[in-house]
């Protein structure tokens, strides 16, 4: 039947009686009885009633173990436990330090395995037994559950169980580490955590404050990242333990999360996220720039942000209004850079941290995105976008009349207003103080048809309060385009004459021809406004608005407001208006032949002036030639005192140019 040659399997060899014999006494062994022939044990019975699902490491010859154990006879009668003693058994197997039925019972076991091992005699205490404990010739039953296994060869076995996919930085010696953790015993017996404090366990690595094994752990981890770490006893608390918790020669497990972590040696970290095209001006100590951040800790956990407020934080840069660390990382960005700024504790908050969201020696790490930044000397700054092909010989200048289209934006580009959006373009008197200082400012200079962009910064627009729609200390961006400019009015007085103005104006406003025309000279009709002067109304222009032909509505230019208020109105009449500065009257011959009578002037406007000092006509000025005749022509001869009238401005229902204030 079989080929030639020794036998592959022992078992041929064997008689049949014999084999089944075997089996009989395997069986046996497995199901943990005696010999079914009723003769002595050859080896130990294992029997395996519990065995853990993962099992790392199996015991092996060499290894140092703890287990607890119960030790009876056949009839159950115990004569030893390891459960009436404080201290666990930790000893070495397989080197004849325990009886050799236990050696080998425990060979091949997994902690919180447990076992049923019945010991022959021979493998126990044989013939002799244990005085006045175990009898001779006995066979001794044990209920063993390991509890730890370890070598002197093992080293700290780490597992890595999350790893985030971003790692700034890793453990490195010399580091202070924030970190939870859960520790147990290699049989999963807790005997710490940090959870159950509320707060981190804060330590430096490498430094011995740490137990060996942990401080070997904790290299190389990144925040956020979770680690299981298995230490031997001889890395941690050794043959005297912790406490009532840490038992000798225990073997520790340590399920760690780092927080984050730092080097007292870190300088803030910068990171680029994203950067605009064009960055012609980064922020410098000194800028005030507008931002919104979300401000988290290094593992993640978000503790403020901006956006949930729907504003921007606003401050000055390196002037030490903030965190040492932001101070530092703002400076260099461009408006609208995004950038992740990372802030070492003692360059944030460190060792108390702050309220109940930033703890101590907390590493932040902010997002942050620039909405804008200036400076409180910045003028506005403008760039020509477009002129004209023909040649410009005049230029927009203060007083003129101007129409002009707009775009105004934020610097990050969202939309505030526009003129587009009425269909018509805006209309101001540059200098007069109708719309933002920087607006006004920009258009000054502009050739019709010329288009601008403008860069006003607040304390040049709305300031630190903003306005409807436009945030505080926001700085704006203008695209303007000049549509048309009327030449503004020459410095002097306000005249409005019916009938052609007189050879000699001068002669004729000096009644008493003392060569001086003082304010009582000038007449009545305006007597309101006798009570109503300020010390300074002399250095501004009277901000007047021209409604239809034949009326003006007259202002304060210091208080803003008609003191009656007055509207003088000229009825079926055109009007030839003027305003200027009362400390530079011009003569008469500068004056178009329509234009004339000082009556309409409030006396106001010329408290302490000399009037004296308003000059004749000259040869020369009598030799200039005559400018066309004005389109507003045609007045009666009547006096100007029968033709004036005074009503109330909410009477009149004249609108005029409107001035709305961008």
């Amino acid at each position: 039947m079989f080929r030639e040659g020794p036998p592959s399997h022992t078992l041929l060899r064997l008689p049949l009686l014999q084999l089944l014999l075997l089996l009989v006494q395997a069986v046996g062994r497995g199901l943990g009885r005696a010999n079914p022939a009723g003769g002595p044990l050859e080896d130990v019975v294992i029997e395996r009633y519990h065995i853990p699902r993962a099992c790392p490491r199996e015991v092996q010859r060499g290894d140092y173990v703890r287990y607890h154990y119960n030790g009876t006879f056949e009839d159950g009668k115990k004569f030893d436990s390891s459960y009436d003693r404080t201290t666990l058994v930790a000893i070495v197997v397989g080197v004849g330090r325990l009886i050799t039925g236990m050696d080998r019972g425990l060979m091949g076991m997994c902690v919180s395995e447990r076992r049923r091992l019945i010991v022959p005699p021979h493998l126990g205490y044989g013939s002799i037994g244990v005085a006045g404990l175990i009898p001779p010739d006995a066979t001794l039953y044990f209920d063993v559950v390991l509890l730890d296994v370890w070598n002197k060869a093992d080293t700290v076995q780490v597992s890595t169980l999350l790893r985030p996919p971003h790692c700034p930085r890793m453990v490195q010696d010399s580091d202070f580490v924030r970190y939870h953790y859960n520790g147990t015993l290699l049989d999963g017996t807790a005997f710490d955590t940090s959870y159950s404090r509320g707060g981190t366990y804060d330590t430096y690595v490498g430094s011995g404050w740490l137990i060996k094994g942990m401080d070997q752990g904790l290299l190389g981890m990144c925040p956020g990242e979770r680690r299981k770490i298995i230490i031997p006893p001889f890395l941690a608390y050794g043959e005297k333990g912790y406490g009532t918790v840490i038992p000798a020669h225990a073997s520790l497990v340590f399920h760690v999360l780092l927080i984050d972590v730092h080097n007292p040696k870190d300088t803030v970290q910068l990171e680029t996220l994203e950067l605009p095209p064009g960055c012609v001006r980064r922020a410098v100590a000194g800028d005030f720039m507008r931002y919104h951040y979300n401000g988290s800790l290094m593992d993640g956990t978000l503790f403020d942000s901006s956006y949930s407020r729907n504003h921007t934080y606003n401050t000055y840069v390196g002037q030490g209004y903030i965190i040492p660390g932001m101070d530092q990382g703002l400076q260099g960005a461009c408006v609208g850079e995004r950038r992740r700024i990372t802030i070492p504790p003692h360059l944030a908050y460190g060792e108390n941290g702050t309220g109940d969201k930033i703890p101590g020696s907390a590493v932040l790490v902010f997002d942050v995105h620039v909405i804008d930044f200036h400076n409180p000397a910045d003028p506005v700054e403008v760039t020509t976008l477009s002129r004209p092909p023909e040649p410009c010989n005049e230029t927009a200048q203060p007083g003129d009349f101007v129409r002009y289209h707009y775009n105004c934006s934020l610097l990050d580009g969202t939309r505030l207003f526009s003129s587009h959006d009425y269909e018509v373009p805006q209309e101001a008197t540059l200098g007069a103080n109708k719309v933002i200082e920087g607006l006004d400012k920009g258009l000054q200079g502009m050739c019709v048809g010329e288009r601008r962009q403008l860069v006003v910064p607040p304390h040049l627009a709305h300031g630190e309060s903003g306005a409807r729609g436009v945030p505080g200390s926001a700085v704006l961006l203008f695209e303007v385009e000049l549509v048309s400019r009327e030449e503004g009015l020459p410095a002097g007085y306000l005249f409005v004459w019916h009938e052609d103005p007189p050879a000699n104006l001068f002669e004729d406003l000096d009644l008493n021809k003392d060569g001086e025309v003082p304010p009582e000279e000038v007449g009545e009709e305006f007597s309101p406004y006798n009570n109503h002067s300020h010390a300074v109304i002399q250095q501004e222009p009277a901000h007047m608005v021209a409604c239809g032909k034949n009326a003006v509505h007259v202002h304060c230019p210091v208080c803003g407001r008609a003191p009656a208020p007055l509207l003088v109105t000229v009825p079926e009449v055109p009007v030839c208006l003027f305003f200027g500065r009362t400390r530079s009257p011009f003569p008469a011959a500068d004056c178009p032949q329509q234009a004339l009578h000082p009556a309409l002037l409030p006396q106001s406007l010329l408290a302490g002036v000399h009037l004296g000092a308003l000059p004749k006509a000259t040869t020369a000025a009598q030799e200039r030639p005559s400018p066309p005749p004005s389109p507003w022509l045609s007045l009666p001869s009547s006096p100007p005192s029968s033709r004036l009238k005074s009503v109330r401005a909410k009477d009149a229902s004249c609108l005029g140019r409107t001035r709305r204030k961008s």
